[in-house]
């Protein structure tokens, strides 16, 4: 895990000042690799490379940027869990170091760009082709690591984190459409930002510069082709052999590994697995809100380490912390994206950095098998519809509203969505069901100054996703599930990546192998969601390694934070000085008068007071301190 950048010139002309460059974005990512550091220029001028290092894997001969016998750079960041069976393919007797990243420049010799489809994990790289004169970068097919890039004038960069680049924009300037995508989900879509000019490149896409020009072309797909020749059993069956081997491989490390663990069915399954793999030195780390039972679910966590016999390091995180941290985790995210959950995770890192520098997570769990409840209502609403139609058996509604019902207790805490949901009615097209669910830009009035935000539409966009090709359209719950996977799982592997990061730690997520995902894509509805009971094959297949007790809760929270409380008592005054400062009163997009008048009407586990809160810090962070990250030609 480390910070990658560089720089390269799209004439091949020499870059003005490239050290300088480099040494600047190196200084803004060095959070992300504390134990080491480094600087490639090319004898020409016209490329360079940065690294900052966090040593995981051959902690004594793995520096980078690193060269090859044909004169290749890379910079990496991220970890290859097969490399030790590539670099028998590759012939180990050819490599002189014993790093997953000699792996990948040996790869991409003998496989070009076709190398990516051969590693297994989680990257993000550049390499310089001295042969081809070209520059081939590539990111993970789950974007669990992070590329980010631009073009200025010549020069085009890249960065592992936004915030490096910020010293050659310019100036800092909002993207109004990732603006517009934000305010409707809270994380943008289709590679944008929320900061004009820097666009990331997609999951499982490369990108090549080459001859002055930029072409980025998708290397992996997942197909939701369905099997329905099997039973439920072979899928349990299979499940129970994928994801052991994906644990065991996501363990390789020369340091010592650790794991997040919530109390909930993903995180609970990796903790288990994990610790069945390694001989007693294992640590978990979760976080709690004691104050209330309703936000605090650390006792299953307890209760799993008990059981499996493992440590178990716990963070009572309050509000004190939440003022003391929360402009820390906006400065990290690089711009606000996802829910505030971002927030609890950044404190439980910080505790995990303490006695570990790799841990795994449960992440990707509810996008792959289902576990949201928003699907729970859209199917409902689909299932009532159908049934109303007489269409129930056509192959769109594999799970029937009779068996449905017994599960809607799970809706209990979702009233005030469900009221949103069919207050201007119902029945609509799939897409725009859907895309009215998850809109929150439906809340927002007063506060946002929409004349402003020009013709662009979120939904057009949501709408090209929904309805990919690669989905079938006979499966409503592949849809739903499809869009989270493409948008919000990689919005919330930037935070993944981002607040351990921080902390100088690596976090690695096992349930999203593309082995694993590969197969859960043939996996029909009935089989992942069964009687209306969300991930109901995971927990069939990890009931044998998992307490009944966490199986088959009924309460998941999935780190809920109490903001709304937090805002209206012990945050209140802070929340008063951020929307009131002077810069906070004359935004251009938003009337922050409005936003402070709105914060008492807050429901408990709302989110346009953190998505607004997040917009005002990160112009704090970024816009008002632009001078801060200007560049010194």
């Amino acid at each position: 895990m480390c910070g990658i950048a560089g720089a390269f010139s799209l004439s091949l002309a020499e870059v003005p000042n490239l050290e300088g460059r480099l040494s600047v974005m190196n200084k803004l990512l060095r959070h992300r690799g504390p134990d080491g550091e480094g600087l490639w220029r090319h004898a020409r001028g016209h490329a360079g490379f940065a690294h900052r290092r966090l040593t995981i894997i051959d902690l004594a001969t793995g520096d980078q940027p690193m060269t090859d016998p044909a004169g290749n750079w890379i910079t990496y960041n991220g970890e290859i869990y097969n490399y030790i069976e590539l670099r028998d393919e590759l012939g180990a007797e050819n490599f002189r170091t014993t790093s997953d990243t000699e792996v990948i420049l040996s790869a991409y010799r003998k496989w070009g760009a076709d190398c990516v489809n051969h590693l297994r994990g989680m990257f993000a790289f550049a390499i310089w082709d001295e042969g081809r004169q070209e520059l081939f970068c590539a990111r993970d097919r789950f974007g669990i690591k992070p590329f980010y890039y631009m073009t200025v004038g010549d020069t085009f960069y890249f960065a592992s984190e936004a915030k490096a680049l910020l010293p050659f924009v310019g100036q800092i300037e909002t993207d109004l459409e990732g603006f517009k995508d934000y305010l409707a989900f809270q994380f943008c879509l289709a590679g944008k930002t929320l900061f004009r000019n820097i666009g990331e490149l997609l999951p499982g896409h490369h990108l090549r510069v080459k001859n002055g020009a930029i072409a980025i072309r998708r290397y992996w797909e997942v197909y939701y082709e369905l099997d329905f020749s099997h039973n439920p059993s072979y899928f349990e069956e299979k499940l129970r052999a994928l994801l052991p081997e994906s644990v065991r491989l996501h363990l390789r490390a020369d340091v010592p590994v650790g794991t997040y663990l919530s109390g909930g069915l993903d995180s609970s399954t990796v903790a288990s697995l994990a610790s069945m793999e390694t001989n007693g030195d294992f640590a978990a780390f979760t976080g709690k809100f004691s104050f209330s039972e309703d936000y605090d679910e650390s006792r299953y966590a307890r209760e799993l380490a008990e059981w499996r016999g493992f440590s178990l390091y716990e963070i009572d995180i309050t509000a004190a912390d939440f003022i003391e941290n929360i402009r820390k985790v906006i400065y990290h995210l690089d711009y606000p994206v996802a829910g505030p959950g971002s927030f609890p995770q950044y404190m439980v890192s910080r505790l995990a950095a303490e006695h570990r520098k790799v841990v795994l997570g449960g992440q990707g769990g509810d996008e792959i098998f289902g576990g949201y409840t928003r699907y729970l209502i859209a199917y409902f609403e689909q299932c009532l519809k159908a049934a109303i139609d007489g269409t129930i058996n056509n192959g769109n509604f594999v799970v029937t509203y009779e068996s449905i019902i017994p599960n809607l207790t799970a809706l209990h805490n979702y009233k005030p969505l469900l009221q949103e949901f069919w207050r201007e009615g119902l029945f609509e097209d799939m897409d725009k069901r859907y895309f009215r669910l998850i809109n929150r830009a439906s809340l927002l009035q007063d506060e946002i100054h929409w004349n402003l935000l020009g013709d662009y539409s979120p939904f057009e966009t949501f709408q090209s996703i929904f309805n990919g090709h690669n989905v079938g359209k006979e499966s409503y719950f592949d849809r739903m599930t499809h869009f989270d996977f493409k948008t919000l799982l990689p919005a919330l592997l930037q935070v993944e990546d981002r607040v351990s990061m921080a902390h100088g730690l690596e976090s690695r997520v096992p349930f999203l192998d593309h082995p694993i995902v590969e197969f859960a894509a043939t996996m029909p509805a009935d089989v992942k969601f069964k009687d209306g009971t969300m991930k109901q094959i995971l927990k069939n297949a990890m009931r044998p390694v998992l307490p009944n007790s966490i199986v088959d809760r009924k309460d998941k929270m999935g780190f809920p934070t109490p903001l709304t409380e937090w805002l209206k008592k012990e945050a209140h005054e802070f929340a008063q000085d951020v929307f009131s400062s002077q810069q906070a009163r004359t935004r251009e997009l938003v009337d922050n008068k409005s936003v402070m008048d709105g914060l008492k009407k807050e429901p408990k586990f709302g989110r346009k007071a953190w998505g607004l809160l997040c917009l005002e810090l990160w112009q704090q962070e970024f816009h008002d301190r632009e001078t801060e990250f200007k560049f010194n030609e």
